[in-house]
């Protein structure tokens, strides 16, 4: 994250202001659109360059210890760096999704009940494909079906 960044969340990634939405502004319009995509590019090339990082310094890292504790530090040190960028290798795959949601003009509105989503929600998780309502309605039954 750039130095002397105060914001929290995707937005401090991307450097992008909040969006400031107007009166009487229509929901999802180009420069909402653009706005999103512009974020979750910028996240998008975030991740990506921390997946870079991560083979950098692996193939840097690498070294054979003779000592199996230190071989074994080493290897716990990687597999922790490996699930991490998997979990961003998904990330990247659900941000690409997002994109193309936005080009097929069908962000912003919830997958289940067809509302809007919200600017400050989809600015909080730029991913999210459903609105506060339903995700709380979906995690109550996960609870449920876990317990």
């Amino acid at each position: 994250m750039p130095e002397g960044t105060k914001k929290l969340g995707v937005l401090a990634y991307a450097g992008v202001e909040p969006y400031q939405e107007k009166p009487g502004e229509e929901y999802m319009n180009d420069q909402q659109l653009d706005h999103f995509r512009t974020i979750l590019g910028a996240w998008r090339n975030q991740l990506r360059a921390e997946v870079d990082r991560t083979l950098t310094h692996m193939q840097d890292e690498a070294a054979n210890f003779p000592d199996p504790v230190d071989r074994a530090a080493q290897e716990e040190e990687f597999s922790l760096e490996l699930r991490a960028r998997d979990r961003e290798r998904k990330l990247i795959k659900k941000i690409e999704k997002t994109l193309q949601k936005i080009e097929e003009d069908d962000f912003g509105f919830c997958e289940s009940c067809g509302i809007e989503i919200g600017i400050r929600r989809l600015e909080a998780r730029p991913t999210a494909d459903l609105c506060i309502d339903c995700k709380t309605l979906a995690e109550i039954k996960e609870k449920q079906m876990a317990g």
